[in-house]
């Protein structure tokens, strides 16, 4: 009778998007884009002199993490979604309440 060996697990955990085992370049840029946009457009958009930007940012992030969101295929993806579609929701009504797209 033969015995299954254990093998030693590593202390050090892999971080992957695709916990399913299946790869999901686009939805991995749209993630990263929507989290990057996000926290950009929530920093910029807190100086009241680059409004602009924290508008435009705000919004891109934002209608891209909807549209990630409804396509994502992974917890995590999900869970960076919702952060940066929040950021880039705070970093709009910010740059809209310093002026906006004007």
């Amino acid at each position: 009778m033969s015995q299954a060996q254990a093998r030693p697990r590593s202390g050090i955990r892999h971080f992957t998007l695709n916990s399913d085992g299946k790869p999901h370049p686009l939805l991995n840029i749209a993630t990263a884009y929507t989290v990057v946009a996000g926290l950009a457009s929530f920093v910029v958009g807190m100086m009241s002199v680059q409004h602009l930007a924290g508008t435009i940012l705000g919004v891109t992030g934002f209608v891209i993490g909807l549209g990630a969101q409804m396509l994502s295929a992974t917890r995590a993806e999900r869970i960076f979604i919702v952060f940066g579609i929040v950021a880039s929701f705070v970093g709009m009504g910010l740059g809209f309440a310093h002026g906006g797209f004007s």
